[in-house]
């Protein structure tokens, strides 16, 4: 009896001790790259029993802010990080932080399936959210008023839209949402709606084409139009460290920017940095 009393002590200790030796790794931020860090996270401790990597959105500049406050490893952001972040981070911690792109992202124009409207210029999006188009018939679509759906302001998808596109105040009629499935959710049940987010989102609604101007060609966020610039609404995803990656941290993110990171970057929706 005391022989087995013994090694029962002795599984729990080892168990306990795998415990204590596991590596944790925190991501926190932008929803846009939530499925995305999720799909890293369970394939990576797939491989690697030791590290344990705790994935959770909010947003942007959620994750940003916990990055300066000591709360998270790593911060995911669909846009780059302030000014202002930076000199946060600068007093906070004596760092100007580290800036990993990694993943490539065309933000798409979500409608209804039902929408006539198939693309949609750069002025139009921007006059559309701004509140200067409120008509569906004003862009080639029925006569019906439009519907508009875009995220929270803690978004950077919000945030890289609205200087990019808009280019000035959303509209008061804009309904924010907290995430980008929850933009699609409305625009998929909404037959008068449009929404934006990102391309690994948009299940169940219509893509529209966009073009830079009246006269340019539209184009769909794919591998190639991303790759050439002819999608005209692209970006980078970004991680953010506080200093430069070390040990278990290090390897996470070199395995991320390799051939199978990437890999996983396509299958997911989004698009590779090289």
């Amino acid at each position: 009896m005391r022989k087995v009393s013994l090694i029962l002590g002795l599984i729990v200790s080892i168990i306990g001790l795998s415990f204590v030796l596991q590596t944790k790794i925190t991501v926190k931020g932008s929803d846009t790259m939530v499925i995305l860090s999720q799909r890293w996270a369970e394939l990576y401790m797939k491989q690697h029993s030791d590290v344990s990597i705790q994935v959770t959105g909010g947003g942007s500049g959620v994750g940003i802010s916990a990055l300066i406050n000591g709360t998270t490893d790593i911060a995911n952001s669909s846009r780059p990080i302030k000014k202002t972040e930076i000199e946060k981070l600068k007093s906070r911690h004596n760092t100007l932080g580290v800036e990993i792109p990694c993943a490539k992202d065309g933000i798409t124009i979500y409608l209804h399936e039902s929408n006539k409207v198939s693309e949609l210029s750069l002025k139009q999006l921007s006059d559309i959210y701004a509140g200067r188009i409120t008509n569906w018939n004003q862009v080639g679509g029925e006569n019906a008023e439009i519907k508009l759906y875009g995220r929270e302001n803690s978004s950077g998808t919000y945030m890289y839209f609205k200087d990019e596109v808009v280019k000035t105040d959303y509209a008061a009629s804009c309904q924010t949402l907290p995430g980008t499935a929850a933009v699609v959710n409305a625009v998929k049940k909404d037959k008068l709606g449009i929404g934006y987010g990102g391309a690994a989102f948009a299940v169940g609604v219509k893509h529209c084409k966009v073009k830079k101007n009246a006269n340019s060609q539209a184009f769909l966020p794919t591998k190639e139009t991303i790759a050439s610039n002819e999608y005209p609404i692209s970006r980078y995803l970004y991680m953010y460290l506080r200093s430069r990656p070390t040990g278990e941290t290090k390897k996470f993110i070199d395995w991320i920017l390799g051939a199978e990171g990437q890999k996983l970057v396509t299958e997911v929706g989004y698009f590779p940095v090289k």
